[in-house]
């Protein structure tokens, strides 16, 4: 029995056939470090490494691809943000909806914070956004979409909130970036946090932030070390992306990166969001059927609006965990389940503590498997 992959949503699988060429091609073919060596093959990685910074600050209309710096994952991208720019006496606005990448930096820091409230399908009350305002609210930072449900939150309108605030606003797109339009300028970010190996499709390990100028020259570097840059010196230096880029990069990794995002940047995130929504729209048609018959309980919106290809369900008569061990040990439906690194995003939700199955669909997903977990589903909670 072929198994079925529905954990996009964690990392997406398989890649297109060029991410993993291209690392191996590096490692083969390359296999040198940048910012040091100074022979041809030497320069040509480097080169390559500013076309991806080119290509994904084009990808979000960034200011400067110098102003993409590479990380190894969303949690450090915010790690470097959060813990950078939050000081005592700041205040800060998140949604209900948050995911731990973002809610442990800010307690672990004893960070100030206000949750705007979203309503039971994870939508973000935009009207409460006032009231949770205080005199020392310095900052809004937020999920572009949910890891929990999929719902999309309105960057567009809360960055022109926080421009007439003349607030920094900061987001999370783990779950959006290669999937869903995201541009710096139009929504008034000052800093897109980004994960590699999910709507990108590059390899784990790979991530990054990219950030205004201005928010570069208030952050301090998050590490510290050798750069192959300004070496007569034992300072970090002050440009881009040298401040916050110290030690050898994961190149292997940032060259199957820039495999992806070419990928992406060919399909376009608007064609990969159509057949992911396609998918989704019919899985949500099953799921409607089995919730009307009390065997499944759907979280978040129940249509394809302002979402990504995440849904979450309840098992009512079984424990979830017990039902996503038998959808892949009887049926080979890889999910996955519990609180998704989001335990107040389940609880806006009214699914904590239990948690959820979560399906997420990706861009090799078909029709076909669909109907096969929806097969699996009635099977095991019928």
């Amino acid at each position: 029995m072929d198994s079925i992959y529905l954990d996009n949503a964690s990392t997406t699988f398989p890649k297109p056939p060029a991410v993993p060429a291209a690392v191996v091609d590096y490692m083969t073919n390359s296999g040198v470090n940048v910012s040091r060596g100074s022979y041809a093959a030497a320069y040509a990685a480097q080169e390559r490494l500013l076309e991806v910074r080119q290509n994904l600050c084009e990808l979000f209309n960034g200011p400067d691809c110098r102003n993409v710096i590479f990380t190894k994952n969303v949690t450090e991208s915010l790690n470097l943000l959060l813990r950078g720019f939050v000081h005592p006496g700041d205040h800060i606005l998140v949604s209900s909806m948050e995911h731990n990448a973002v809610m442990r930096p800010l307690v672990e820091m004893g960070a100030e914070f206000t949750r705007i409230p979203c309503n039971a399908q994870g939508e973000l009350c935009t009207e409460r956004m006032e009231e949770c305002l205080r005199p020392n609210t310095r900052a809004v930072i937020m999920t572009h979409a949910s890891n929990v449900c999929g719902t999309v939150m309105p960057l567009a309108e809360v960055g022109a909130f926080c421009k007439a605030h003349k607030l920094k606003f900061f987001a999370d797109c783990a779950q959006s970036a290669g999937v869903l339009d995201i541009d710096m300028r139009a929504m008034h970010l000052d800093a897109v946090a980004f994960t590699g190996h999910k709507g990108l499709m590059g390899p784990q390990g790979t991530g990054g932030l990219v950030m205004t100028r201005e928010l570069a020259d208030e952050l301090p570097p998050f590490l510290a070390g050798g750069t192959g840059s300004a070496s007569d010196s034992e300072r970090m230096p002050a440009f881009l992306p040298d401040k916050f880029e110290p030690g050898t990069p994961n190149l292997p990794g940032l060259m199957g990166l820039g495999a992806g995002v070419d990928f992406v940047r060919s399909v376009t995130p608007a064609a990969v969001l159509a057949h992911e929504l396609t998918l989704t729209a019919q899985f949500l048609d099953g799921l409607t059927e089995l919730e009307r018959r009390g065997l499944v309980r759907i979280l978040g919106r129940r249509d394809t609006v302002n979402r990504t290809g995440v849904v979450s369900i309840q098992t009512p008569r079984r424990d979830e965990a017990e039902t996503a061990a038998a959808l892949e040990e009887r049926h080979g439906i890889l999910t996955r389940v519990g609180l998704h690194c989001a335990p107040n995003a389940h609880k806006t939700l009214g699914s904590f503590p239990h948690g959820s199955i979560r399906f997420s669909f990706g861009w090799y997903n078909t029709p076909a498997d669909v109907s096969r977990a929806l097969e699996a589903l009635e099977a095991e909670c019928g």
